[in-house]
């Protein structure tokens, strides 16, 4: 019985070749979608997953905003592991980091740069549980001048000799120290929040030169180091979280202590100071949303064209009941042919998701896999799409079954109200769909467009951050005068127009600025509730970049100290009350224990971009060299090349550092950078929100299709008696108009909502005006009558004789 059940549906299949085709086709395309997200869902998801990983938590600092406390650095105190461990009995144990952004590396002749990497605790291994593969995890960093290498690293630098015990040299912030390699590790994987390269041992803090002395004991006074902490198994970490939060283990009223799961950091976390920029938990949602709007349109699409074909069939059922055929028998036919036909498309989806694959990991830049042996990720996929199968075919199969074999025969198959209101149902839905998705589009379209145009307050094209560590035992004055001859013979190229140095520039990496709180105001108040952020610069940094001053000037090289100088952006003015921009120039400020003279007030520019807020900023004078910043002469890089410019500045840095690493930024393209996630998700999200509406007209498609046969007979008389082809469209379409208009204040509200919250991630947004709407409204309604109207036209068409004869 089981074999003619299936050669009865393969013969279906074949002999209504359109049919199968648009059902083929849409399952296959929504089922392919479906798991090319879910597969990156599962990656996004899957971060920081290791063993253990369930007891590790991140510990960050919240600060007293107002009347609450908000979530403020992802950095903590040296001191804050080992006073949780002393305090809590929950939290078995800590390890610290101390992140560096790039270190150079010297073995012999070889110098290279290497970005990620730390101090860290010898604790390290304990908490995070990755493969060693060289070495002692007890005791790879447990002394001072020690360095654990990843695999790919130690490859670099030692080739295929053995890096054990081996001495290296490291250089940062123009300070040196030689390392004995203990350990060699595996990469760390890409989903990873913080990624280490190298770890070198915490102790070496205290032999390393590079390092203050109010470093060298556990202390509340610098909170530059990210701390994780190991509790015991099945702790409740939201009750050790409450007691943590209110301990105040720091003393200090302004500020506490508070924890997150390891686990949650990369979809959940935008503090200040990550390490990396890391995902969004509402993108994910929105793509899982698409996921499962496309799988669920392709199902609809699906029963549309199922129950649209069964009034064609409901002879050959009624003859088969005649013939005694039972009710159930019919189901199960009707089933196979489903579950045929959903095989089919199913495994054309897998087909077209391995060929896809690639592609789509190229666009997002991430490792995706189809790890068969993943069971948690894949049980669920199976189990959605196995039970969305059964589902879809089981409607169809029971209408089919459910006809009257006497009316069948005779072609008298009515519509139910209840079949009428499924199919009402189903029109509202794949309208209202397609208005949201189209909203949806258009909102992250315009947004990624306002982040990209929108003015920012400085100017960074053709301009270039050059950085490079020097290999050098000259002090911090004879490095900084060698700076100044390599600006000075810089400036000399021709296509410079001005070159200038900085601790940092727009765009740059947040741990480039310094931050603090506890400043003496020029009224002589004591402030010790706002936090202010840092960074130094040369006088003509302001002038390179396009920053506008609305009082005061630059700094004054000829003045009698120049370390006391600072310049100040207007939203340091409203965060202090300071009131007008003229009236505090000139004036004392008092931090760091020293007095430091305001020369200017800039107007505010948007450092990070706009999905983060304005930032009180103080940008010191200071006589130090980090980033040595070059605008090129547009003209004159048109006319000789960006090429011929780069090898002009690598030759003059190299006479002046012989000895060392070269490297260099475009400030346009490191600032875009920023909302490279942005760019990424809404190119997706147009993507699938397109193959969501080409679903969606299919579906109206097989809509129409029912339509025009239950209207047959109909349409015919309505010719015969003087219709136009134009009043027969009229009539067909006029019902679709409706419930257009319908779905529309529908989906509105709803496409308002979602829009609204995926734009609260957002510092700066743009509007949602009605226009999106209207526009949006108006797509659907012509995406509507496009796929309606080739059907009507057929119907319109047609012989109205035939149409009478066959009914």
């Amino acid at each position: 019985m089981f074999k003619l059940f299936v050669k009865l549906a393969v013969r279906f299949l074949f002999k209504n070749k359109l049919y199968s085709f648009i059902n083929i086709f849409g399952l296959a395309v929504g089922i392919a979608s479906f798991v090319l997200i879910m597969v990156y869902v599962g990656y996004e998801r899957s971060y920081d997953k290791f063993p253990g990983s369930e007891n590790v938590y991140r510990v960050f600092m919240d600060y007293l905003e107002g009347e609450g406390f908000e979530p403020g650095d992802a950095m903590t105190y040296n001191l804050t592991g080992p006073t949780l461990v002393q305090e809590f009995p929950e939290v078995e144990d800590y390890v610290r980091f101390l992140y560096f952004e790039k270190m150079t590396f010297v073995v012999g002749d070889k110098i290279i740069d290497q970005p990620m990497g730390s101090l860290a605790d010898a604790s390290y291994f304990n908490i995070f549980n990755y493969p060693l593969m060289k070495g002692d995890k007890e005791t790879a960093l447990k002394e001072p001048n020690t360095i654990v290498l990843s695999q790919t690293l130690a490859e670099k630098l030692f080739g295929e000799e053995n890096p054990m015990k081996k001495t290296l040299m490291v250089v940062w912030e123009n300070e040196r120290v030689n390392l004995t390699v203990t350990g060699v590790m595996e990469d760390m994987p890409r989903n990873a929040h913080y990624r280490n390269n190298y770890l070198i041992s915490f102790a070496t803090e205290k032999t390393w030169g590079v390092f203050h002395e109010s470093r060298l004991e556990p202390n509340w006074n610098q909170n530059n180091y990210y701390t994780y902490i190991k509790v015991v198994p099945n702790t409740d970490w939201k009750a050790l979280q409450s007691k943590i939060m209110t301990s105040d283990i720091e003393k200090d009223e302004e500020e506490r202590h508070n924890i997150e799961p390891i686990e949650s950091i990369h979809l959940y976390s935008a503090k200040p100071y990550e390490v990396e920029v890391n995902g969004s938990g509402t993108r994910i949602k929105f793509l899982m949303a698409i996921a499962f709007v496309i799988l669920v349109l392709s199902w609809m699409n699906y029963v549309n064209l199922s129950t649209s074909k069964s009034l064609e069939r409901a002879k050959e059922t009624g003859i088969r009941k005649v013939s005694g055929a039972q009710r159930p028998q019919l189901i199960v036919q009707s089933l196979a042919e489903s579950v045929l036909l959903n095989v089919i498309a199913m495994g054309i989806g897998l087909g077209l998701v391995l060929l896809v694959l690639p592609f789509f990991e190229k666009i997002l830049d991430l490792p995706l896999q189809l790890n068969a042996h993943e069971i948690s990720t894949w049980l669920p996929i199976i189990g959605i799409l196995l039970g969305g199968m059964l589902l879809a075919g089981l409607y169809p199969a029971i209408l089919l079954s459910g006809y009257s074999p006497i009316k069948a025969l005779k072609g008298k198959i009515q519509t139910t109200s209840g079949e009428l209101n499924v199919r009402k149902g189903l029109i509202l839905a794949q309208f209202t769909i397609t208005i949201v998705l189209l909203v949806c589009t258009l909102v992250v379209s315009k947004q990624i467009i306002f982040l990209k145009d929108q003015p920012i307050g400085v100017e960074l094209n053709q301009i270039l951050a050059l950085k490079g560590e020097v290999v050098s035992a000259d002090n911090d004055s004879i490095l900084f005068t060698k700076y100044k001859v390599l600006v000075s013979e810089l400036e000399k190229i021709p296509m410079v127009k001005s070159v200038s140095m900085a601790k940092t520039y727009p765009g740059d990496s947040f741990d480039n600025l310094s931050s603090s709180r506890g400043m003496v105001l020029p009224s002589g108040n004591d402030d010790d509730k706002n936090i202010t952020y840092h960074y130094y610069a040369q006088p003509n940094y302001f002038n390179l970049l396009g920053i506008e001053f609305v009082a005061g000037s630059t700094f004054i090289p000829s003045a009698g100290n120049d370390t006391e100088q600072v310049v100040v952006n207007e939203t340091f003015l409203k965060t202090m009350g300071l009131g007008a921009p003229q009236q505090i120039v000139d004036k004392t400020l008092k931090f760091w224990g020293y007095e430091w003279q305001i020369k200017g007030v800039i107007k505010d520019y948007h450092h990070f971009g706009l999905k983060s807020a304005l930032l009180p900023l103080v940008i010191r004078y200071q006589n130090d060299a980090d980033n040595v910043l070059v605008k090129l002469d547009e003209k004159a890089v048109t006319s000789n090349g960006m090429s011929a410019a780069i090898t002009q500045l690598k030759n003059k840095w190299e006479e002046v550092f012989p000895k060392g690493t070269f490297g260099y930024t475009f400030l346009d393209k490191k600032f875009e950078a920023q909302y490279a996630q942005e760019q990424t998700f809404g190119q997706a999200f147009k993507v699938f929100a397109g193959i969501a509406i080409l679903i969606a007209m299919l579906g109206l498609f097989g809509l129409t299709s029912y339509t025009v046969v239950q209207r047959k007979k109909e349409i015919g008389i309505r010719k015969v008696n003087g219709a136009t082809v134009f009043e027969v469209l009229k009539m067909l379409n006029i019902s679709f108009v409706k419930w257009v208009f319908i779905a529309f204040l529908v989906a509105a509200p709803i496409a308002w909502y979602a829009m609204n919250k995926w734009l609260e991630g957002f510092a700066y947004k743009t509007e949602l005006n009605w226009w999106i709407f209207a526009i949006s409204g108006g797509g659907a309604m012509l995406i509507g009558l496009i796929t309606v109207s080739w059907q009507s036209f057929r119907a319109a068409i047609a012989n109205p004789v035939d149409s009478i004869r066959t009914e």
